[in-house]
């Protein structure tokens, strides 16, 4: 692997995010530090990184998703499928209990956990709208159309 300042910025920026990141998103704040590299630039460093499980990639339902790897290889995420919001979830129990079991002819090296619901503020906003629908009749009212036959 050649050491270059691209991999360097890319790495740096990488870590720098607590939270997931897409390849745009790195790329803008690579921008930000005025050090704008080309998003293939960007994807092989990125490739490389995980061959070298410095950064792991989550292939989720809004897209791809990248996150810098520290120290612990497991953890869990729990994504909103209304707001994509997505957050790790620290539960020694679910890490415990997954990274326990016992696999036929199979050696778990790591994993991810992804849960996926509404969040609080997504259900509040849900439930607010359903009450004010249901106020208004909008829900609750039947239309009831009779026809004359002539």
């Amino acid at each position: 692997m050649r050491k270059t300042v691209e991999r360097f910025a890319v790495l740096d920026a990488a870590y720098s995010l607590d939270t997931l990141f897409t390849i745009e998103e790195l790329r803008h704040i690579l921008e930000g530090y005025g050090f704008p590299v080309s998003r293939a630039t960007i994807y092989n460093s990125l490739k490389l990184f995980q061959e070298l499980r410095l950064i792991a990639c989550h292939r989720l339902s809004q897209g791809i998703r990248y996150e810098a790897v520290y120290s612990r290889n497991n953890h869990c995420h729990q994504i909103c499928t209304s707001c994509g919001k997505i957050t790790n979830i620290a539960s020694d129990e679910v890490l415990s209990a997954v990274g326990n079991m016992k696999f036929k002819r199979f050696n778990m090296e790591s994993f991810s956990l992804y849960v996926y619901g509404m969040c609080s503020s997504c259900a509040a906003k849900q439930q607010k709208g359903h009450k004010k629908a249901t106020r208004n009749g909008v829900v609750c009212r039947r239309i009831n159309i009779k026809h004359d036959k002539k």
